[in-house]
């Protein structure tokens, strides 16, 4: 029965799969049709609340042949149904074909002539139903159906599973199967199995099986961008199916779906004329690229030239085709311009499609090939004075002059003037009628010159000065008006009032474009144009009306990269649009962060993470690059978040807060960190660790043995004699990291000790295709020892029970009883930081007292290793406070409207002195609840470096209300306004009293 309550069902069981091939469905029922309507029939309800009678549902299956009535015309659906009848209406139900000349039953007369043994051949091969004595293969196609029997048949058709154990009346051959109904919640277990079934009954279970197997998909809608597939069903419903991914656009697609326990594949087509990608870029001259979509794109970001960066090239427009499909990008006047033949990569951002469901940024290659030489695309005479030529692309403007011009075969005397990029207007004298221009001497901007060829045109007498066809805006501050012929001059322009003149007017063919240093009213504004003329000198006063589009898209950052330049870390930012320059070289928009979110205060970076040298913006590519200094560590991961940063737009839209992930050991250049040697089964080896992931095929391969070298060196250090190539054959060298490999000496080499010789590497490539040091291509170090190295200079307690400790290369294997804090206490746990190159070693809480000094880290005859089997050399460390300061509350005072906070320190506390009274005091914040006034009037540091004193005033009613002050230790943090004697940035704390 339809729900019409809940027409649309949702199906979120489903799947799509792209180029599949729609699969047969299994034989008979397989198709999932609803059991539950086939054996209703069984139910106390049986079709009690349908609104289909017995006599329609019968009436529906005679018209397509599976039941037939008496001669009388009824349906005789009160009378007893046979076995051979059953059987038709079985094969009719299910098509299954008709079997003659086949007769596997001996009952009297059961031959050809039989109408009902085709059907009972059907049903039999089919294995649905058998005889009634199997033995002497007698069908008793004469003989009534039980209900027992009917059951059977249809639990074999619809394949239901058959269990073990029984427990109804039917008879013991049947017992099985009508089980199975039972089980299924689809037969009464006290129905009658033994009586004979009605037609009646009979009508009804064979039409709810009809109604299931004829259920179909009538039609589809695909909505969402391709996300959501709405099937229309033939039964009236409405089924929603939710892909998981979305559908290809314009591309056939297998979607599967569920629906009445009925498995359905159907073929659906998004069909869609709105982009869904870019299909080509290319340029066929040197000052165009044409950046086709395979459908539909959004006019505003599509002809916003700020989406669009070839490094090294600025454009003046970014037109779109009228049928909104291609983009048309204009490379500025002058000299810059495309390289032919040349690959070129073409940085897309923010471009949306027509329905805004997708937005495009993306890099896409392509390169400029100009083969064609420049033509005649339009002559058009602009009344009797003057023409206009229009060629097929860009020329340079020093080849457009008189001389270029012929007309009727005459040189000619005339001024002209060139509108970039492609129009020519030549004013001379033209008699009324048909002329003849010959062009010669033109050339594009890859050199190659026009073809001299006649072109016909007609000038006649033009009386009528030019009118607006359109007008539009650009943000607030630019005008576009376009006319319905060229235009020559414009004396003067204003908007709304004549104070606000345009600074600047730009003639461009039939477009004029007026700039304003003032921004124009973000409703309606009225433009005056003043004696605009025609090059028949034809002129008129002209106002339009025009509502700007403002500009609200906020930039984003759309590439980070970093690297090293000059020994110094450089982060280069690249954003979506271009940039108020301000904005982008504030210094104080870039902060670095470590990877535990501290603040750097390295080298060239101040004491809140700011870089010291001013960011470098560059327009034209829309890149800002921040020079981070030279003291980051080699193997760190830091982020850098940029904030604040403002576009062009006339109110200016500020990108949200970025953070770009920095790794240090991609950005600095190759290197060797480490190099080892030892003896193994009587073979030496050496071993190289470099700082970067090693290429290990092409011509940077770091498994080729010819380039590695080793040298004596002398007392200080440096090579001296003959250098050996280490190893013969590459098969000597082997990867054992990413960034290590181990060289077995197979040549003759005479080093005097081992310990001391200097290895180089030349000519290696990492991971990325870059050489180690492209200045030389040559990088080395000396052999040092196998063993793991403490840095006992950078031993840190962290807190009450942390101590960190930093090795010269990764630990794999670390033995906790190596270490000993004060010679005797073990530690608890460890974590390892920092590719494990730090281990973090855990105490028993409250192990270390606030003033760590005296306190030592030592680990005797170590077993702790690296991943090569290195042992850690033994080391004693003098432990460095690295604790954060901590404060417990001392009172809370009210006096009249000054609530008095006082907390005490842990140890002893400083102010930076490049922190004033006003920024100490907003670190902190006072709320008292809703209805009172509470702010921060002063917080000071008492002379004992212990006690803080902070004070504020509330106002409103106070009663039963709690006034808490808060201490913002994560801004304390980075900017280490209030720190111990160490250094260590006190931390967030909050206290609160009720106010009386």
């Amino acid at each position: 029965m339809r729900n019409t309550s809940d027409p649309i069902k949702e199906n979120s069981n489903v799947m799509n799969t792209q180029g599949g091939e729609k699969k047969v469905m299994k034989k008979i029922l397989s198709v999932a049709l609803s059991t539950a309507m086939a054996f209703s029939m069984f139910a106390s309800v049986a079709f009690g609340d349908t609104a289909v009678s017995p006599q329609q549902q019968f009436d529906a299956l005679k018209a397509k042949g599976i039941f037939n009535g008496y001669p009388d015309g009824t349906a005789g659906l009160n009378k007893e149904m046979t076995r051979g009848e059953f059987a038709k209406v079985i094969t009719k139900l299910l098509g299954l074909k008709e079997i003659t000349g086949v007769f596997s039953y001996k009952d009297k007369n059961y031959n050809a002539k039989n109408w009902a043994a085709p059907y009972i051949e059907a049903v039999t091969a089919a294995g649905i139903m058998e005889g009634k004595n199997v033995e002497k293969k007698i069908f008793d196609f004469n003989g009534k159906v039980t209900v027992a029997e009917m059951a059977t048949i249809l639990t074999r058709a619809l394949e239901l599973e058959i269990p073990a154990e029984t427990n109804n009346s039917a008879p013991a051959w049947a017992k099985g199967y009508v089980q199975a109904a039972i089980n299924a919640g689809l037969v009464d277990a006290n129905t009658n199995f033994t009586a004979n079934a009605s037609r009646e009954l009979l009508v009804g279970a064979a039409y709810a099986i009809d109604q299931e197997q004829s259920l179909k998909v009538s039609s589809y809608e695909v909505t969402e961008a391709g996300k959501v597939v709405t099937f229309k069903m033939s039964d009236g419903e409405s089924v929603k199916v939710t892909l998981d991914k979305a559908l290809e656009a314009n591309k056939e697609t297998e979607v599967k779906f569920t629906y009445k326990e009925k498995n359905f594949t159907e073929k659906v087509t998004y069909k869609t004329t709105v982009a869904q990608a870019v299909a080509s870029v290319s340029a066929t001259n040197l000052k165009e690229i044409t950046v086709k979509f395979d459908g539909t794109v959004d006019p505003n970001s599509a002809e916003s030239t700020n989406n669009y960066v070839v490094s090294g090239l600025t454009f003046k427009s970014a037109t779109l085709s009228d049928d909104k499909t291609t983009v048309t990008l204009l490379v500025a006047e002058g000299n810059t311009s495309l390289t032919n033949q040349r690959s070129t990569t073409l940085q897309i951002n923010n471009v949306k499609n027509a329905d805004a469901t997708k937005t495009f940024t993306q890099k896409v290659e392509f390169t400029p090939l100009d083969v064609a030489v420049p033509e005649v695309k339009e002559v058009q005479a602009l009344g009797t004075k003057a023409f206009k030529v229009v060629f097929s692309e860009p020329v340079k403007p020093e080849t457009v002059n008189a001389t270029s011009f012929r007309v009727d075969n005459n040189v000619i005397a005339a001024s002209v003037k060139y509108a970039y990029p492609n129009v020519a207007i030549v004013t001379t004298d033209l008699t009324a009628g048909e002329h003849t221009l010959r062009v010669s001497g033109v050339q594009d901007y890859s050199g190659l010159a026009i073809v001299p060829v006649e072109s016909k045109f007609t000038a006649t007498e033009d009386t009528a000065a030019p009118k607006v066809v359109g007008v539009k805006s650009n943000d607030l501050k630019e005008i576009t008006v376009e006319f319905d012929e060229t235009v020559k001059s414009v004396a003067s322009a204003y908007a709304n009032t004549s104070g606000n003149t345009a600074q600047s007017i730009e003639i461009n063919d039939t477009k004029v474009t007026l700039k304003f240093n003032n921004p124009l009213n973000v409703s309606e504004n009225t433009v005056y144009l003043t004696a605009v003329s025609d090059y028949s000198n034809n002129s008129a006063n002209v106002d339009t009306k025009v509502t700007p589009t403002l500009d609200t898209v906020r930039p984003t950052v759309v590439d980070t990269k970093f690297k090293m330049e000059n020994g110094n870390y450089i982060a280069e930012i690249q954003f979506s649009k271009s940039l108020k320059v301000s904005s982008a070289q504030d210094a104080e928009n870039y902060v670095l962060k470590d990877a535990e979110g501290k603040v750097v205060t390295e080298s060239g970076l101040t004491s809140k993470g700011h870089p010291v040298i001013t960011p470098v913006y560059t327009e034209n590519t829309k890149t800002v690059k921040v020079n981070l200094g030279s003291s980051l560590k080699s193997d760190a991961t830091y982020t850098l978040t940029v904030s604040g940063v403002v576009d062009t737009a006339t109110i200016g839209n500020v990108l949200l807060p970025y953070t770009a992930t920095l790794n240090a050991n991609t950005a600095q250049n190759g290197s060797v960190t480490r190099v080892w040697s030892d003896v193994t089964n009587g073979v030496r080896y050496v071993y190289v660790q470099f700082n970067k992931t090693l290429a290990t095929s092409g011509d940077g391969n770091a498994l080729d043995a010819a380039k590695y070298m080793i040298t004596n060196v002398d007392n200080n250090g440096a090579p001296t004699g003959t250098p050996y190539q280490i190893a013969k054959e590459n098969n000597d060298i082997t990867l054992i990291s990413t960034n290590t490999v181990r060289i077995a000496v197979t040549n003759d080499v005479a080093i005097t000790d081992w310990t001391k010789a200097k290895v180089s590497a030349s000519y290696i490539k990492d991971s990325e295709g870059k050489y180690f040091n492209t200045g030389n291509y040559t990088v080395g170090s000396n052999v040092g020892s196998s063993e793991v190295i403490a840095t006992t200079d950078d031993v840190y307690a962290t807190s009450r029970n942390e101590v960190k400790v930093k090795f010269n290369t990764a630990l794999s294997n670390v033995n906790l009883g190596d270490f000993k804090l004060n010679g005797t206490i073990s530690p608890t746990s460890y974590t390892l930081a920092d590719s494990n190159k730090t281990l973090v070693l855990k105490f028993a809480d409250n192990t270390i007292a606030n003033d760590v000094n005296g306190y030592t880290l030592t680990a005797t005859n170590p077993s702790t290793q690296d991943s090569f089997g290195n042992k850690l050399r033994a080391f004693t460390a003098t432990v460095k406070d690295g604790i954060a300061p901590t404060v417990t509350l001392k009172d809370i005072v009210r006096t009249g409207n000054t609530v008095t906070f006082t907390v005490y320190a842990s140890e002893n506390l400083e102010l930076d002195n490049n922190y004033g009274p006003a920024y100490i005091q907003g670190l902190f914040s006072v709320d008292a609840g809703s209805g009172v006034t509470a702010t921060i009037a002063g917080a000071t540091l008492d002379q004992d470096k212990r006690t803080i004193t902070v004070t504020a005033t509330v106002a409103g009613n106070t009663a039963g209300k709690v006034a808490t002050v808060k201490f913002d230790g994560a801004k304390n943090k980075a900017a280490k306004a209030i720190n111990d004697e160490n250094g260590n940035a006190l931390g967030e704390f909050s206290f609160g009293k009720e106010l009386q």
